[in-house]
């Protein structure tokens, strides 16, 4: 995937379920989810244990969520990762990204033709950091 595609991706999408987000911060999941919120992305937690995960209600699946969703940044095993797909195409996300060490033919086929753009075995943080820097703001 190109940078300009995934500059893209962080600059017009601010809503992010994160699917599998633990409320341990010693866990990559949280530690990527609180980053995000740091940078002004409005996080949405995807875990149907937990009522509330870094300040924000939690949901026990993607339908549950009341309001639109740009991105669905997965944390989950690539082999689970098919029924989130079909999730993320059903609640009209706009991107799926299957996080660093995550990925699935099968999951990113039913979103792209769902209409959903996929980013697969990258960190969203890391790219973020890359591409717009600490502060948020192209380098």
């Amino acid at each position: 995937m190109h940078d300009a595609t995934l500059l893209e991706i962080l600059t017009e999408n601010k809503i992010v379920a994160v699917v599998g987000l633990s409320p341990k911060p010693d866990r990559a999941s949280h530690r990527v989810a609180q980053y995000l919120q740091r940078m002004g992305y409005r996080i949405i937690p995807v875990n149907p244990g937990f009522d509330e995960i870094l300040g924000e209600k939690s949901y026990a699946r993607l339908e549950d969520i009341p309001q639109k969703v740009d991105i669905v940044d997965v944390f989950r095993k690539s082999e689970d990762t098919p029924p989130v797909a079909e999730s993320a195409v059903r609640i009209g996300a706009r991107v799926l990204w299957l996080q660093l060490g995550i990925a699935n033919e099968v999951a990113a086929s039913i979103a792209q033709t769902g209409g959903l753009t996929v980013v697969q075995d990258r960190c969203i943080k890391i790219e973020h950091e890359r591409l717009l820097g600490q502060g948020g703001e192209p380098e």
